[in-house]
């Protein structure tokens, strides 16, 4: 059934590019929190930094979930399903940190990507220290063909844009500076004017 890796191989990497989308699950330390599951993509922002560790680049988004629950305790797990193809399911179990825009930190990752009509809406660059990589046999995911990316992101930037050159910068401010439960998530201080 399923099997544990050493290392992210050759043709792990392989497959994990094949996939269009990854998941990224999260948890407070406080069992009343909310735990979280969200989705990321497209897969091109994702990154294979070495055998053990990967980064993705983080958009803005509605919450800050994933990166409170990151900077509160570090726990993470990056799930990647097989839609198409042969069944399989593999997860990435770790510790992510982040490393927020307008950050040294986040300039250096950030370089290692290509984030074209996306890029005034990037937010931070997660980088996962894996401790355990496994996969199992997926059976339960559906075969499911990819039609297209949703335009509703890029509908959104260009949006904000038009109101002025700051407007994603002041969204992330004032909606992804605290988790629903209340954690701190981006440093508002941090971020660019």
């Amino acid at each position: 059934m399923g099997k544990v890796f050493e290392q992210l191989e050759p043709k792990l990497v392989e497959w994990i590019g094949r996939q269009p989308l990854f998941f990224v699950g999260t948890a407070p330390l406080d069992p009343r929190g909310h735990m979280n599951i969200s989705p990321k993509g497209p897969i091109d922002t994702l990154r294979v930094l070495d055998g053990r560790r990967i980064a993705y680049l983080d958009y803005v988004g509605s919450g800050a979930e994933t990166i409170a629950h990151l900077n509160e305790n570090g726990r993470v797990v990056v799930m990647l399903c097989a839609f198409a193809g042969p069944p399989r399911i593999v997860r990435l179990h770790g510790r992510g940190r982040v490393h927020q825009l307008g950050t040294p930190e986040f300039d250096a990752l950030y370089a290692r990507f290509e984030p074209g009509e996306r890029a005034p809406a990037s937010r931070s660059v997660v980088v996962v220290e894996i401790d355990r990589i496994a996969d199992s046999c997926g059976y339960g995911v559906p075969l499911m063909r990819f039609e297209s990316e949703r335009p509703q992101q890029l509908d959104w930037i260009d949006r904000k844009l038009r109101t002025g050159p700051t407007a994603i910068v002041e969204y992330m401010k004032e909606r992804n500076s605290a988790s629903l439960d209340g954690l701190p998530a981006l440093d508002p201080e941090t971020l660019p004017d």
